[in-house]
């Protein structure tokens, strides 16, 4: 975390982190000082790159996205080109939700949705013939007992 983060910084990325449509003159009540100046961090933090966007987080089941899986994915060649164009090949890709390279065995594992197991099984079908994948292990998802689309920044005070 940067140096120049003080208190106030810290309060208004809590706050907007918890509720990403919350007004700047509430934004402001909130982490004690008046809007204007709370305007002000705020569009530093967002050009700092602090603040990265904003979105509604939606509900994949009430969409009729009822099967997640995460899909371990081993490639045949780890040279910098083959791993750019998996890369690639994984954006253009709208079941893949999330895609983390990873040191150890697993070159990648990503983060899938789909509405039934038989469209999540075509694109296992389409992802182990892409260039360089060696083999690719899944997991359906039977279970989420926690889910945190947020930073921990409570843990940053501790230390």
């Amino acid at each position: 975390m940067s140096k120049n983060l003080d208190e106030i910084d810290l309060k208004i990325l809590s706050e907007i982190q918890a509720d990403g449509r919350i007004t700047n003159v509430e934004l402001a009540k909130r982490v004690g000082i008046s809007p204007p100046p709370c305007l002000r961090r705020v569009r530093t933090l967002e050009e700092e790159g602090y603040i990265t966007g904003y979105r509604g987080l939606l509900d994949p089941r009430k969409l009729g996205f009822d099967v997640t899986v995460f899909a371990a994915v081993h490639l045949s060649s780890q040279a910098d080109a083959d791993l750019k164009a998996f890369e690639e090949f994984v954006r253009a890709e709208p079941l893949v939700r999330e895609c983390w390279m990873l040191s150890g065995e697993v070159d990648f594992i990503l983060k899938c949705v789909a509405p039934d197991m038989a469209t999540f099984q075509e694109f296992v079908t389409h992802l182990t013939a892409a260039p360089h994948v060696r083999n690719v292990r899944t997991s359906l998802v039977l279970h989420n007992s926690k889910y945190e689309a947020a930073v921990p920044l409570e843990v940053k005070g501790r230390s």
